[in-house]
């Protein structure tokens, strides 16, 4: 009995003592598969084939457009799983800005969904950090820089199709990030935690089975990525909107849609988020999407530096679609790559120790 109310500081004890440990003992291969080649497991990359600057996007195929269109001087391309990774030069010029210069850029293919995206950042930081030979942890590594280029749907009616959507805070619907025991990196964070679950409880049917089981985490995009996203949509003349982005583990009921035969067990999901007020800064949740949350979780629990932004193709309110998005994507990826180069520029050769 004594010691029935101690096994949190216990544990907690525990995992500094593995954390530790780990340090020192090599990853077993079960952990960290690398080929007998050198690369590692999914991506089939090796750890000298990537950039620390990097464009996330859902599509293998935009991520061969963008590569095709925004990189040149290719250095590495592969496709595994239908995961391509692209490294080159880009090299973006704003109207208003100084001359940037030329920068080493990955994209990254993260497949459909926080679970798919989960495998893929994992590998990107292990082959930014781990000792492929020894199959440690390198004493020092550079700082990844990520930013998520996507298509979502927008939850505001004055929001004009193919705006993009710059991500201030993500709200995880997804589970994916409940397994990555990051802090709060601020107080927002816990007070929309808390206040998004009684939202979502008071919405469900009290006789719902999953009554009260939906427990969104929300997570905040990194501050200078966020500002550097906005100073190169200024520099390009590119017309953006900051604010909140619902990540959802899928694409009909996750995000509102009442298109099934089994019915979703919160209605008109998509109309709660848009008229909750966050108490951000007069932002509101903009658009719908499914996986800045566990990016910005994960990485930003790891001292790394990660965002997005997404062009609202659809407006769920005014159930309208640009059937031409591809406009807003060439724009949201010029903003992003222009972000990188800026970010590199401004806080150059960081190593994490």
């Amino acid at each position: 009995m004594k010691n029935s109310k101690q096994p949190g500081k216990n544990s907690m004890h525990n995992s500094e003592e593995a954390n530790h440990h780990a340090a020192k003992t090599p990853f077993t291969a079960s952990d960290i598969p690398i080929d007998d080649d050198g690369s590692i497991y999914h991506l089939q990359v090796k750890p000298e084939e990537i950039a620390p600057d990097i464009l996330l996007v859902g599509d293998p195929g935009r991520a061969e457009f963008i590569g095709s269109n925004f990189l040149h001087d290719i250095e590495f391309e592969n496709e595994h799983r239908g995961l391509v990774t692209i490294t080159g030069t880009s090299e973006i010029s704003g109207e208003q800005a100084t001359i940037i210069s030329p920068l080493k850029t990955t994209v990254a293919t993260s497949g459909i969904g926080t679970p798919s995206l989960e495998i893929v950042v994992n590998e990107l930081v292990a082959l930014n950090e781990i000792d492929f030979e020894t199959r440690t942890r390198k004493s020092s590594y550079p700082r990844l820089h990520i930013i998520r280029v996507g298509t979502s749907g927008g939850l505001q009616a004055q929001t004009k199709l193919g705006t993009p959507i710059i991500t201030t805070y993500a709200i995880g619907l997804d589970n994916t990030g409940l397994f990555y025991e990051a802090p709060y990196p601020d107080e927002v964070c816990e007070r929309l935690e808390g206040e998004l679950c009684e939202l979502l409880k008071y919405s469900m049917n009290t006789n719902s089975r999953f009554y009260g089981k939906v427990h969104p985490y929300v997570a905040r995009a990194h501050p200078a990525i966020v500002e550097a996203l906005l100073d190169a949509s200024t520099s390009l003349s590119v017309p953006t909107r900051t604010g909140l982005t619902v990540s959802s583990p899928g694409f009909s009921a996750p995000q509102g849609r009442d298109v099934n035969r089994v019915k979703p067990s919160i209605l008109d999901l998509d109309k709660i988020f848009s008229e909750f007020d966050p108490g951000v800064n007069g932002q509101q949740i903009e658009n719908m999407e499914m996986e800045a949350s566990f990016l910005i979780h994960f990485l930003g629990g790891i001292g790394y530096w990660a965002g997005a932004i997404c062009p609202a193709i659809a407006n769920r309110q005014k159930d309208t679609i640009d059937v031409h998005y591809q406009d807003a994507i060439k724009n949201a990826t010029r903003v992003a790559l222009l972000a990188l180069a800026n970010i590199r520029s401004r806080y150059p050769d960081v190593q994490i120790c």
